[in-house]
This record gives C-alpha cells, structure tokens and sequence, in this order.
C-alpha cells in the first residue's frame, strides 16, 4: 500500500502547489486522481515517482518511509512513471528501451505483442531512435508500453496517459488498463480527467486547491463528478460548476 501523510510541496519559487494531503492508495487496485488544473494533480504523482521531495510530510510504501529516496531507488522498489511529457533518448531504439524495461531480450512476436496495446506496428517502430524524430504522441505511447511492461513494477503511475493520443489508441490502452487489472498484482495510479478511465477505476481521489476533496469507491464517486446534462466535457462539476 501507498500511504501518502500530511504532504506538502512548494515551488522554487516558495508557492504551496501541495497543501496537506493525506491519502491511501490501496494496493492491486486502479485510483485515478482527478481535479481541475492547477489543483496539483502532476505535482503529487511526481511526489511519488519521487521526481519531487516533500517540504513536509512522509510516503510510506508497504509501511517502508521512502520520502527521502530518489526516483531510481523507488524504480528498484518496483515504481514506475509515465511522464505526461515524455523524455527523449538520443541513441537509443524502440527495442533498446523495451528491452530495458523487461530486463530481457525480446523477439520480435513479443516486441509486436507490448507495442500493439498502445496502438503501433512493432515492424516499424523497433528500430527508431527514441529522439526528435517521433511525434509527441509516438513517443507518449512507447513510454506507456515501457512502463506496462517493466519487469519488476508492482506499482504504476500514470499522468495523464491519454494526452496526444488518437481514438484508437486511446481505446487499446483502456483495454491494456483493464487487462491489468484482471491479472491483479499490480498497483494503477492514473492522473487523468477522462471519463472513460474514471469508469474503470476502483477508486477516485479528487485533488483541488492541494488538497484531497473527495476518495471513495469509482461507482460512488463518479456519477457527483459528470454534468448531469451530458452536453458538456467538463467532469469537474461539483467543484467547479463555471467550467460547464
């Protein structure tokens, strides 16, 4: 279990992005976090992924204080990250990264197997350098069949996996999300506003303003969050009604 306890963040800049929150992410279950921008949904999946150190406060991960640890000791701990922006690698293939993730050679069955469920044909995308020449979206995809595929991973946050994503591709990845689901073992963390994710999600946490307003089961917390007409995107309505 991820038990995040009284945590608070600020920017270089001294602004408290992260106010006090208190949460328990249950373990082999899939929460999504959601909220309005700026409500410091990024800045808490990066809390965890350990991309950023708490001003105050302590993440305890199976009841062990990791607070203090970098991101390559909480990957060794079984953490993974997608970034909502991917990193690009000069000089490494699709297969490198792949191949990295799983710790393990990969025929090319495999390769087409792991690139399939975010929606690319292996054949022509093994060889490619991990650099400028995929698009934003491309990339965003790769990354994701990484972190799907991580060898020891036992707990996988996501931010915002969906953004530059066509239709697709987006619907592989909810499958993928379910698939993992079934398997069980393994911990989600989803930071997203999409509705289709939400329906599949175990829990939710809703974070505005930096702190946790509402967490509870997905079937009891989703339905307050739709517009009750449906004729608006906005699933924020109970917190922030003008955006409808």
């Amino acid at each position: 279990m991820l038990e995040l306890k009284n945590i608070h963040w600020k920017t270089p800049e001294n602004e408290e992005i992260v106010k006090g929150i208190d949460l328990s992410i249950p373990e082999g279950k899939l929460t999504v976090i959601t909220g309005p921008n700026g409500g410091g949904k990024t800045s808490l999946a990066k809390l965890i992924a350990g991309l950023y150190t708490p001003s105050t406060g302590q993440i305890l991960y199976n009841k062990e204080d990791i607070t203090a640890l970098s991101i390559t000791e909480r990957a060794g701990k079984g953490i993974a990250y997608a970034f909502q922006q991917p990193v690009r690698f000069k000089g490494l293939t699709v297969r490198d990264l792949l191949e990295l993730s799983a710790e393990d050679t990969l025929s090319e069955d495999k390769l087409c197997a792991m690139l399939s469920t975010v929606g690319l044909c292996a054949q022509e995308y093994i060889d490619r350098n991990v650099d400028g020449s995929l698009s934003g979206g491309e990339s965003k995809r790769i990354e994701i069949a990484t972190v799907l595929n991580r060898k020891n991973a036992k707990l996988l946050v996501f931010d915002e996996p969906e953004a530059g994503i066509d239709l697709w591709s987006f619907s592989n990845l909810i499958k993928a999300f379910e698939d993992l689901k079934k398997q069980g073992g393994r911990t989600i963390v989803i930071i997203s506003h999409q509705e289709r994710i939400m329906e599949i999600a175990d829990h939710i946490a809703v974070i505005a303003e930096g702190k946790v307003q509402t967490f509870g089961p997905g079937s009891e917390v989703l339905p307050s969050l739709l517009c009750k007409d449906k004729k608006c995107a906005c699933p924020m309505n109970s917190i922030k009604k003008e955006g409808c």
